[in-house]
């Protein structure tokens, strides 16, 4: 039996849209880049309103271990790939360090 330690680091996506849109633009970036990621249907409910949405995560595997940068900048990448092709306005990514919203609104 193999077994492998190495430092927990994981990275979230927190987007709205449709869950299996989502699926699939996640499959084929995946399959793209030689990835795997967790992805779970949410539901962001906020003042005024409510929106369905998804999670995706990506963590630090042990049998492919990545360094922290590597593992934020294809989350990076993975979440500026969904804002577009789901149509939203922003996305929040998070990790043990830090937590980004990025939007392509006015603040």
């Amino acid at each position: 039996m193999n077994q492998k330690l190495i430092k927990t680091y994981w990275s979230r996506i927190y987007i709205a849209g449709d869950f299996d849109k989502a699926r699939d633009i996640c499959r084929s970036f995946c399959y793209d880049k030689g990835l795997c990621v967790n992805i779970t249907k949410n539901n962001y409910i906020y003042t005024g309103g409510e929106e369905q949405g998804v999670i995706v995560e990506i963590i630090n595997y042990p049998r492919f271990p990545s360094y922290k940068e590597d593992i934020d900048a294809i989350t990076y990448e993975l979440g500026i790939k969904l804002r577009q092709e789901l149509c939203q306005n922003s996305l929040t990514i998070i990790n043990p360090d830090t937590t980004y919203w990025i939007s392509n609104r006015d603040d």
